[in-house]
């Protein structure tokens, strides 16, 4: 995936346990807005019927597009809506039990599908639920998530007290294996469903499945839980991203050099401070302390661009001072060594750009992207000769 795929998208997953009441609508919506997210997926809506206007009582404007399944009564009903500004959302499948919509994002084409689950309460609508979920078709190059309160237990210790369906576990265990599903491990609870009880029951029903092909592109998705301030689920937040954790790896940085305590600091990390009397580790050693005393001087040292932005603010500010009255010596003087200060600055930046402009060569310069056509391009601006 290149640079404009690593994007941040997060996803709000919630049985509200009813949409109708007024008192509701202010917990979800600041539920919504402390996820964060630019979808939102509820779960027993209990309402039969949803429109913009409605939809205004209990989200931010930003969300304006949305699919929804009625309710059967007073029970059931789905809801998964979107920020239209962020994505292009296409109803794809809708049955008793569930929504699917293809999100295709605006900034860079990416397409996945996000399929919002309703598990059913009753045995015999579970067994209907399962051998729907064994047949459901996640095509193997799609990505795919699929999310929602399955009212289903994975395994026993999914309940805080003995109990639960043994063949229940086994038939859903089943479904989920038969689609080859990788399950989002859920950060911050145990459990996501409780009896509100002195002695509380707790269980974890809601569930977060991806396809395979998933996890390839989008490897740091994970599941996080925000605060119940209504229903008797956690809200989850499920947060999409592309990009790899990488370890924290000393660089070292080549404007350091021009630093004035640079060589003051690297004399210090070069002294011996091994008792080895091989040469070859003693000179390990000195490598090892020079790295630990440099990352802890990199620590202190302020940010190159904010110093350059104020030393130019007040360069701008004598200017100003200058406009209504001369300098004293001391202010005139005082712009002078500031003058000298930024040129020192803007080697040290020069230098850090031209380290990063290699790295990314590196990287990219290789593959037929803008990159590599742009530094084409300035390369012929610059042989070329008038």
């Amino acid at each position: 995936m290149n640079n404009h795929s690593q994007r941040l998208w997060k996803i709000l997953c919630w049985n509200v346990r009813g949409i109708n009441s007024d008192e509701k609508w202010n917990p979800i919506r600041d539920t919504i807005t402390e996820a964060g997210c630019d979808v939102f997926c509820f779960q027993e809506t209990k309402r039969q019927t949803f429109n913009s206007e409605f939809l205004r009582k209990f989200s931010p404007y930003s969300y304006d597009a949305f699919e929804f399944l009625p309710s059967v009564g007073a029970s059931g009903g789905l809801i998964t809506a979107w920020k239209s500004n962020v994505f292009n959302g296409q109803l794809v499948f809708q049955n008793g039990f569930s929504i699917t919509v293809k999100l295709t994002a605006k900034h860079n084409g990416d397409t996945w599908f996000l399929t919002n689950v309703y598990g059913p309460c009753t045995q015999d609508a579970k067994r209907d639920f399962i051998q729907w979920l064994k047949q459901y078709n996640t095509y193997e190059n799609d990505n795919w998530l699929i999310v929602g309160d399955f009212n289903f237990l994975r395994k026993p210790e999914n309940r805080n007290k003995p109990g639960g369906d043994i063949n229940e576990m086994l038939m859903f265990n089943d479904a989920t294996s038969s689609l080859g599903l990788v399950e989002l491990p859920l950060y911050g609870r145990k459990y996501t469903w409780t009896n509100k009880q002195p002695s509380p029951l707790l269980e974890r029903l809601d569930w977060f499945f991806t396809s395979s092909t998933w996890t390839t592109n989008y490897p740091a998705t994970s599941v996080s839980t925000l605060v119940m301030q209504t229903s008797d689920h956690w809200p989850c937040n499920i947060t999409i991203s592309t990009s790899i954790p990488s370890g924290k790896v000393f660089r070292f940085e080549n404007y350091w050099i021009q630093h004035p305590s640079f060589l003051q600091i690297a004399q210090q990390g070069w002294e011996d401070v091994s008792t080895q009397h091989d040469k070859a580790k003693r000179f390990t050693a000195k490598f090892k302390n020079m790295r630990k005393v440099l990352r802890a001087w990199q620590q202190n040292l302020s940010s190159l661009k904010r110093n350059i932005e104020n030393v130019k603010t007040i360069l701008s500010l004598l200017e100003i001072i200058k406009e209504s009255r001369d300098l004293t010596i001391a202010e005139w003087n005082f712009k002078e060594v500031l003058k000298s200060k930024l040129n020192q600055l803007l080697d040290q930046q020069r230098a850090y750009w031209k380290q990063r402009g290699k790295v990314r060569w590196v990287k990219e310069g290789d593959a037929g992207t803008k990159l590599f056509h742009a530094c084409a391009t300035i390369k012929h601006r610059s042989n070329l000769i008038a």
